[in-house]
């Protein structure tokens, strides 16, 4: 039997080039089991293969996503006021404010929630950006015939999704509040003073978790997973962050479980909470300082929500962000923690003074 050397057509050259490509090919193979670990897992889209069964009514958008929803309050025909809901991080369309039916027939308040991309029963969307959250918010409510205007509320990082609707729809706004808004530390037109002031309230775990998000995002699921690096950080569960008010809500949570938790993740921590944190921490397309006005008539208003006692929401950046933006009412809530939306007085306000400017 003819060795392979032996074969007639097989040249030198073409032995070169061939041992080339068996070395280029163990190379690449080494290079990716060596990287395994920086890979995140597939996610598991609802509706497709072995993904989580869809349970709640969604929207398709033009790009081909789902968005899911869900809608509250007196119905889009008898409502004066619209509300869209724009959850926080690690939470969905199921939170429940509370807000009592009283404020809801007082003002005719029709209430839409969604899961933002990722999240519950919405769809990944591996090119999210700052930019995109606005026009799933417009594309939603388009979709549902909500009509030409609407009012928006931030929770916490969800708050990133209403600077969003003020930069890119502002014609499509009623009226914004950004609720306890987390800010990103590397926003360029605030004062590096006031954004180390703030950054210093986490402890080092989270600043470097923050860090990697920001510059080195591809790197982020590994940095999750290494309990060595992570095991004192938020997103762990530590709640070192938190007020004692908002620790007596964890306590009731714990009691009374919140609805439909376990889907909040179920398509992927990767696709969920870990590109929520990208998203927010990284490059924005805007800095919100440069904001204009969006009801330059005075048809609407904007609202910033800040506890004073909040470490998370850092309320130096929040008053320097309302001072150079004097069109934002900035509402300062004594003893308020990250967590106060959840005082049924304090949300009813927060509502209240959106729908009546």
């Amino acid at each position: 039997m003819d060795s392979l050397w032996d074969v007639p057509h097989v040249t030198f050259k073409g032995m070169v080039l061939l041992l080339i490509a068996v070395a280029t090919a163990f190379a690449f193979g080494i290079i990716e089991y060596a990287f395994r670990p920086f890979k995140p897992p597939p996610s598991r889209v609802c509706g497709v293969g072995d993904g989580p069964p869809i349970t709640s009514p969604r929207i398709k958008l033009g790009d081909g996503r789902h968005l899911s929803y869900r809608e509250t309050g007196v119905s889009i025909e008898e409502s004066k006021h619209k509300v869209i809901i724009i959850h926080g991080f690690d939470s969905s369309k199921d939170l429940e404010l509370p807000i009592s039916q009283e404020l809801i027939e007082e003002f005719k308040i029709y209430i839409l929630q969604y899961d933002r991309a990722g999240y519950g029963e919405s769809d990944p969307y591996p090119s999210r950006s700052v930019k995109t959250e606005a026009y799933d918010v417009q594309e939603l409510a388009d979709k549902l015939h909500v009509g030409p205007k609407f009012h928006v509320i931030g929770l916490s990082l969800g708050c990133y999704a209403v600077y969003s609707c003020i930069k890119y729809i502002p014609h499509r706004l009623a009226g914004a509040s950004l609720v306890v808004p987390v800010v990103n530390y590397w926003w360029k037109r605030v004062p590096g003073d006031l954004l180390r002031e703030g950054f210093r309230l986490y402890n080092l775990q989270d600043r470097w978790a923050y860090r990697v998000s920001h510059y080195v995002p591809w790197l982020f699921h590994w940095w999750t997973k290494q309990q060595w690096l992570t095991r004192s950080c938020m997103m762990a569960g530590n709640t070192y962050m938190l007020t004692p008010a908002d620790l007596k809500f964890l306590e009731i949570w714990s009691e009374n479980p919140i609805p439909h938790k376990e889907k909040i993740r179920q398509q992927g921590e990767y696709e969920s909470v870990h590109r929520d944190v990208m998203v927010a921490y990284g490059k924005w397309e805007f800095d919100p300082t440069e904001l204009d006005d969006p009801f330059p008539s005075k048809e609407g208003s904007v609202h910033l929500w800040q506890g004073l006692d909040d470490k998370i929401s850092p309320l130096c950046v929040n008053r320097y962000i309302s001072r150079k933006l004097p069109w934002v009412k900035l509402h300062e809530v004594p003893r308020g923690g990250h967590l106060m939306v959840y005082d049924q007085e304090i949300c009813q306000a927060v509502l209240r003074m959106l729908l009546v400017g």
